[in-house]
Formats: C-alpha cells, structure tokens, sequence
C-alpha cells in the first residue's frame, strides 16, 4: 500500500512562521519582503477622497483618504509626507491613510500640489 503524503503546498501553504512571523498566502513570503502585494495598484476611480470622522473612535477626530491609486510602498510614503505636512501622527489600514486631527482643506490643497484629484467626502 502506497503512503500518503500531504505537501504544504496543497494545504494552502505557511501563514505563520515564529522566525519571521506572518506569511504572505500568494507568495509564500514573510508580509514584510512580499513581493506580490506591494506591486498591486488597488481598483479605483481615481479620486482621493478626504473625510472627516469621529464616529467609533471615542470622541477623537481624525481625517480619512480613501481611493488613493498607489501600490502599498508608495502609498506609506504618501501617507508619512502627509503626516509630516499636518505636524500629526496617524496610520495607513486596509489602503486608507489616517491622519489625526481635522485637516480636511490643508489635506485636499496638498493631495492636489503632488498631482492627485482630491475631494471632500461625506459629513
């Protein structure tokens, strides 16, 4: 009788190592060296949209930009220089770039200098 062997491959490949942490599920490389996520240009129509919010996050005002057409490594760039040009901290999650405080117009004004269509959004 033939033994059955089950190669890792098959099983959907590594998602964790404790070496080098969490794996990229198309690649097979750790998140930090994938190769195939940060050359992805996420769908879009081209328009960044900036919006305020509150809501959800205890009473804090931050500024969203959405629908920013970038690759992942470009898109940290952007979202550093935007933090250094406010003077705030923030964060990008999901391809949203966060920025704390209410920068919507200075935001907008700067999306439009480096080349981007830039509009207001919602509330």
């Amino acid at each position: 009788m033939a033994k059955k062997t089950t190669s890792l491959a098959s099983l959907g490949g590594l998602v964790y190592s404790t070496e080098s942490g969490r794996h990229c599920p198309d690649c097979g490389k750790p998140v930090d060296a994938c190769t195939c996520r940060q050359t992805a240009i996420p769908e879009g129509d081209g328009i960044a949209r900036v919006r305020r919010e509150s809501k959800g996050r205890g009473g804090k005002t931050v500024t969203t930009i959405s629908g920013v057409a970038l690759p992942e490594s470009e898109l940290k760039e952007l979202a550093s220089a935007l933090k250094r040009r406010c003077g705030t901290g923030g964060a990008l999650k999901d391809g949203v770039i966060e920025i704390q405080g209410d920068h919507v117009t200075l935001l907008i004004d700067e999306l439009s200098k480096r080349g981007f269509k830039a509009k207001k959004s919602g509330g």
